[in-house]
């Protein structure tokens, strides 16, 4: 049985984290998998929106604890170099997508698992889902890009406290504070983030690379350098055939078509 699942539909992937018996927990395998299919699906460009999400009743565990315990029992060389050779790829594979990706938080997302799930440009939450920074309690820091991208989502204190405490997040609190982009029962988790996605597929996609460039080109640059990034992207995304179809339409008060060209 494949540790990853991968299926389209009208331009949306699908990437579904498979080992169900264990919270969808993260080994070296399945990371592999990840990565690749993730790199993959920037690369294809037939693939206009990810969505990445969990089978059974977990969306991500985070490490697979005792492939760890494993490790750090053996000879291996260093037992954390799997943030270097596959976190930290795996968060900017998401994040500099040229393409919207979207969590669809099926439900306990904890370490690395809500990590991937900040890393994300959209949070689809169950009702049921909660969010663990966990790290603190096996005496670990933050790592998959938490410190960085929960800060953003949430602000210092707040994550702070997330992340020191251990504080576990219900999926009403963490759309109260901004963790998440919307709530809903837990057999709509999938159709609704199949229905977003397929909205992200049929739009503008060079203009939603942009975007994402911009915006994370904004979160280290001065302001003189921001407008520069928008001066570009804007300059890149105005050449698209879809700004130019797009103004059309409008211009003629007709609904838009976008190619993702």
């Amino acid at each position: 049985m494949s540790t990853l699942l991968i299926d389209d539909n009208d331009g949306a992937r699908t990437l579904t984290l498979n080992r169900p018996e264990a919270f969808n927990s993260l080994t070296t395998e399945l990371k592999d998998q990840l990565l690749a299919a993730l790199r993959e699906a920037a690369e294809d460009a037939g693939v206009r929106a990810v969505v990445l999400t969990g089978s059974g009743r977990a969306f991500c565990a985070g490490q697979d604890l005792k492939e760890h315990v494993a490790r750090l029992e053996s000879d291996a060389p260093e037992p954390m170099s799997t943030v270097r050779e596959h976190y930290n790829p795996i968060v900017e594979a998401i994040m500099r997508m040229p393409k919207p990706v979207l969590a669809a938080v099926n439900g306990m997302a904890a370490g690395a698992g809500a990590s991937l799930a900040f890393a994300c440009d959209l949070r689809v939450a169950a009702e049921s889902a909660k969010f663990l920074l966990a790290f603190a309690g096996v005496g670990l820091s933050a790592d998959t890009g938490a410190s960085w991208t929960l800060p953003r989502l949430i602000g210092y204190g707040r994550a702070m406290e997330l992340m020191l405490l251990g504080k576990p997040v219900a999926a009403d609190e963490a759309l109260r504070i901004g963790m998440v982009t919307t709530v809903v029962p837990d057999d709509q988790v999938a159709t609704t983030a199949a229905e977003l996605a397929g909205r992200m597929a049929a739009g503008p996609t060079t203009a939603y690379a942009k975007i994402k460039e911009a915006a994370l080109a904004s979160t280290t640059a001065g302001l003189t350098e921001a407008l520069e990034v928008e001066a570009r992207t804007q300059a890149e995304a105005g050449a698209t055939e879809d700004h130019r179809a797009a103004t059309k339409a409008f211009v003629a008060k007709e609904k838009p078509r976008f190619s993702g060209r």
